[in-house]
């Protein structure tokens, strides 16, 4: 069986994490309803993406998250 590693960044919670945000909700649950709205409710494509997110190092995950959540 494969092992999967997740990043700890994916469980905080966004705004312990990010000072501009103040939702209550994991970095992870954020990154899925990011994916659903921007492919159009998608479940494939969301599941797709956040596999590609689980690959990713923290950095690069707060990177994107600053870059595609920050409004």
């Amino acid at each position: 069986m494969a092992v999967v590693f997740k990043t700890a960044l994916l469980d905080e919670i966004m705004k312990d994490v990010f000072d501009w945000s103040d939702q209550d909700m994991p970095v992870r649950d954020a990154l899925w309803d990011h994916f659903m709205e921007s492919n159009g409710h998608n479940t494939d494509e969301s599941e797709a993406s956040m596999k590609e997110i689980d690959a990713k190092s923290d950095d690069e995950v707060r990177a994107y998250v600053e870059e595609n959540l920050k409004k």
